[in-house]
């Protein structure tokens, strides 16, 4: 190699300029890209995103079954009307996003196998720059940017959360957390443990159970399920009629987030009336006298933990046919043959799938820096859930628990072009939400209220997040139905909203 091709090899990377910065080409990130070339076209823009593929969750996770746990009226874009059954599979989903970005050109605005490293703001300048590697090649990349838009969804996609529990290593058998499900592997005939009893747990069990010799899930506490047949009355009739999908899309929507509203309000005014009616709704799809006070009666009130729908009760159904049991009970230790419990029951297993959930990534993980210094987001308060203190033209997506994520994906979007405009107005190049005088001896509380939402994989991670007031503008409510009437009417000129 000559020495000038060797200094060539090792220069920096030319750094390339965006108006915008999409991170992430899931859900989130798709979305966004739609908004903001429909709504500001002359706005020049990438999407990075470090997987080989768009999609995202849809993409890294392979487990058996894998379904969304809300319905797809709802989880699909306001502006794709979706046309199959309401809970869909992950290859239905991707197929779904495919077609969004194919229809609107979107794939020539994205790079793939683009991990970000850094994020560094420069009030000098205005600018972001981004700094990354080439998963593929190594190879660093460099960008720079006006404003950032955070799409990379909330949770560690490489890593999902086990707990530490004695005796793993004496095990003869197979453990396998769903985030890291090996492809075509073969679990059939197997004895299955699956520990845990969400949204995962409900969907690997159904379509596990017709293979395995059996399936048991273990779990500290029961879970809330809503059971239900896979399909939307109201939207099959009005394809009866040939009304056009369009106009079916906005009716269902609307309806699904009209009866959605109704169980929210009623699971936080009258709680123990909701808590029986929800138990109530599964008692007639298991075999008579099943206990279902211990196995299916949890210990929180509705809507604290998030509630997954059951299409067609299949989890259900696993338990009444001999497929499938539950076992409610604490984990003492690992054996060579399997788990052994607190209560003295040894469950034996082949295999052993760890559905304990996931860690939270805050920003991805990302090291952020402003003006120097670096970004603990444990020391911002955010506003709405989107923004925060001393992080200049910023934005994260953290889309809903009690509705679906994309809900706020496309409220969010207009949000972000809508300020944008305003900026351009203004001739402002930089924008930081500030705390009003009012504001700045109000104590900095926990990111979510405990009586709110409760998740363990968020109360893990509590102390990572940004902080919150308690003022509306300065927590995330995870109240979509006030917020699909507030943030359209956000004054981007409030005392809170600081340009220069």
């Amino acid at each position: 190699m000559t020495s000038q091709a060797a200094a060539y090899a090792t220069a920096e990377p030319l750094a390339e300029h965006f108006d915008v910065l999409i991170v992430g080409a899931g859900i989130s990130g798709v979305g966004a890209a739609y908004h903001l070339q429909q709504q500001c076209p002359d706005k020049s823009f990438v999407v990075l995103d470090a997987l080989e593929d768009f999609g995202g969750t849809w993409l890294t996770h392979k487990y058996p079954g894998i379904r969304s746990d809300s319905d797809l009226y709802t989880f699909g874009y306001r502006f794709k009307p979706w046309t199959g059954p309401p809970i869909a599979t992950a290859e239905e989903i991707l197929s779904y996003m495919n077609e969004v970005i194919e229809e609107n050109k979107i794939d020539q605005h994205i790079r793939y196998q683009h991990e970000i490293e850094r994020a560094s703001w420069s009030s000098e300048d205005n600018t972001w720059t981004i700094e990354g590697r080439r998963t593929d090649t190594g190879d660093p990349v460099v960008f720079t940017a006006n404003f950032l838009w955070m799409c990379q969804g909330y949770y560690d996609h490489k890593q999902g959360y086990t707990p530490e529990w004695e005796g793993v290593e004496d095990f003869e058998g197979e453990i396998i957390h769903p985030q890291t499900w090996p492809e075509d592997y073969d679990y059939k005939s197997k004895r299955v443990v699956v520990i845990g009893s969400g949204a995962t747990a409900a969907t690997v069990i159904p379509a596990m159970a017709a293979d395995c010799e059996h399936i048991t899930m273990l779990q500290r506490s029961p879970t809330y399920f809503i059971p239900g047949r896979n399909e939307n009355e109201l939207a099959d009739q009005l394809r009866e009629i040939e009304v056009d999908e369009e106009w079916i899309h906005e009716i269902t929507r609307k309806k699904i987030l009209h009866d959605q509203n109704l169980v929210t309000k009623a699971s936080f005014e009258q709680p123990e009336d909701m808590k029986k009616l929800l138990i109530e709704m599964i008692r007639p799809l298991l075999p008579e006298g099943y206990d279902i006070d211990k196995h299916f009666t949890p210990k929180y009130l509705p809507w604290r933990q998030r509630i997954a729908f059951v299409p067609d009760g299949d989890v259900f159904a696993g338990i009444s046919a001999g497929k499938a049991s539950v076992v409610t009970d604490e984990i003492e230790r690992f054996t060579k043959r399997g788990i052994q419990l607190e209560s003295g029951e040894e469950l034996e297993a082949d295999l052993i799938v760890t559905a304990t959930g996931f860690n939270i990534s805050v920003l991805g993980n990302i090291e952020f820096v402003v003006d120097n210094k670096p970004v603990d987001f444990a020391n911002t308060i955010t506003y709405r859930g989107m923004m925060f203190t001393g992080v200049p033209n910023m934005l994260w997506v953290f889309g809903y628990f009690r509705a679906s994520w994309t809900l706020r994906v496309d409220l969010l979007g207009d949000y972000v072009c809508r300020l944008l405009k305003h900026m351009d107005a203004k001739g402002a190049r930089k924008l930081e939400m500030a705390l009003r005088e009012e504001d700045k001896d109000l104590p900095a509380l926990p990111w979510m209220r405990d009586d709110n939402f409760n998740p363990n994989y968020l109360k893990r991670s509590m102390h990572l997040m940004p902080r919150r007031l308690e003022k509306p503008e300065w927590e995330h409510t995870q109240d979509y139905w006030k917020e699909k009437d507030e943030i359209p009417a956000i004054d981007l000129d409030a005392e809170e909203f600081k340009y220069s």
